[in-house]
């Protein structure tokens, strides 16, 4: 860490600074210049007490990290990474990922039909909500255990890996019995706990960013994954809440850019969520497309009018058998 000191602090105060970093186990490097000092504390920041409590200090005007904080995601311990996911390689330089299903199981015909059509279209993963948190507790919320039973039966037919998402701890052990890939949702993106549990499942984690949360959040929260020992994280942009109320959330894609080139894990993009509108889903996987994401979850419905949850945001069978068909030369062009 760097410890910048205020302009004309007298010396003996300096060097009051320069012993508190050395008693809180840093190894002090003192620069001095004709008006200012500038501390750098050499050490783990990992294993040290953090010295942002200098700040206190009447003296210290800014304290600054060198290292990430965000160690195990950081581009810093390797340059990319791949995850597998049902046998399928998802990260820099792997094929195109595309994951694709309803927003939530509703029934066997429902779910059968889309599995067939998005398995024909291109699509590797089907998504689809076993479990879904809703804003009123009156809303539809998941079949529960029969929508798992219901896309374990799916991937039988058609070959798809599952991504479900997992709500509560107390059901990471039976989402993981049928799921390929745990979500985990907006809102439970910075629920600790969760996330190390489904971590400890040893399943790969679908780490979906937080309606307000900043990028460095996102990776910390990643962050809890790794550090249990689970190296396969994919990070997801989902949107996130602005003024803006022209779309449901702002499809943040410069996050898109920034994870990629902070981060050495897959960084896939939701297009659905990102922005709640169906007409335009097409324009933004094509923008993710060339933002270098490694995938897409998109959300499919065989009549998006009579969906049990978000209807508007779901394009239907033949919209996505064209949007894949469109997005082709820009997959072709960053990923040749």
């Amino acid at each position: 860490m760097i410890i910048v000191i205020k302009p004309h602090t007298p010396s003996d105060s300096v060097q009051r600074i320069i012993d508190e970093v050395a008693k809180l186990g840093y190894e002090p490097k003192p620069i001095h210049g004709a008006v200012q000092t500038v501390v750098a504390a050499i050490g783990d920041e990992t294993t040290h007490q953090s010295l942002e409590s200098l700040l206190t200090w009447p003296e210290v005007e800014s304290v600054l990290r060198v290292q990430k904080r965000y160690k195990l995601a950081s581009r810093e311990t390797r340059d990319a990474s791949t995850v597998h996911v049902a046998g399928h390689p998802i990260g820099t330089g792997q094929p195109f990922c595309l994951m694709a299903g309803p927003c939530s199981v509703e029934s066997e015909d429902q779910l059968m039909t889309t599995a067939r059509a998005v398995k024909a279209a291109g699509a590797v993963l089907l998504r689809g909500g076993a479990f879904k948190p809703r804003t009123s507790p009156y809303e539809f919320q998941g079949l529960g255990e029969p929508g798992l039973k219901l896309l374990a039966a799916a991937r039988a037919e058609t070959g798809l890996g599952i991504v479900t998402e997992v709500l509560a701890e107390r059901d990471v052990d039976l989402v993981a019995s049928y799921a390929d890939l745990l979500q985990i949702g907006a809102r439970n993106a910075q629920n600790f706990s969760l996330i190390k549990e489904a971590a400890r499942s040893q399943k790969p984690i679908l780490l979906k960013r937080g309606l307000s949360m900043k990028i460095e959040e996102w990776l910390l929260a990643a962050e809890y994954a790794l550090s249990e020992g689970n190296p396969n994280v994919i990070l997801c942009e989902r949107g996130i809440r602005t003024f803006e109320t022209y779309t449901r959330n702002t499809l943040d894609l410069a996050a898109v850019a920034i994870a990629k080139k902070e981060s050495h894990l897959p960084v896939v993009v939701d297009p659905s969520q990102g922005c709640g509108r169906a007409d335009l889903v097409t324009e933004l996987c094509k923008a993710a497309v060339a933002l270098a994401a490694d995938g897409l979850l998109i959300e499919v419905h065989p009549c998006p009018a009579e969906a049990w949850s978000d209807g508007q945001q779901q394009v239907d069978l033949n919209a996505f058998s064209n949007l894949v068909r469109e997005i082709q030369p820009f997959i072709q062009l960053v990923r040749p």
